[in-house]
């Protein structure tokens, strides 16, 4: 199982970035993906999570802002973030559990900043 996260970056309070992740070695259409954050000296937080069914769940913190998708055929996971605010700087990681082993890929940083 491999994923890598892409498309961090550093953005303006208000701004908007979309984060990839492109999964292989694994059917990635019959599992579950999510996407988590740690910022510095915090704890990992649950940001968003869609099933393989495509059952999505977010944490207040981000509802309304943050979308999750994911695209099957490119086995691919995404996550659209708008009106980014300083609180969502941190390191974003995809994950996923499979055979009930968590895979983490390797983090992308975003950094909310003006």
């Amino acid at each position: 199982v491999q994923l890598q996260a892409s498309g961090g970056g550093l953005v303006q309070p208000g701004g908007s970035l979309r984060l990839s992740c492109a999964a292989s070695g694994f059917t990635f259409s019959s599992y579950a993906m999510s996407w988590v954050r740690q910022a510095p000296g915090k704890q990992r937080e649950l940001v968003a999570i869609i099933t393989s069914g495509g059952s999505i769940n977010y944490p207040d913190s981000v509802k309304g802002r943050f979308t999750i998708s994911r695209d099957n055929a490119k086995n691919t996971l995404y996550l659209q973030m708008n009106s980014l605010k300083p609180e969502d700087t941190a390191v974003y990681y995809c994950k996923t559990t499979v055979n009930f082993l968590a895979y983490w890929g390797q983090g992308t940083l975003v950094t909310v900043s003006s």
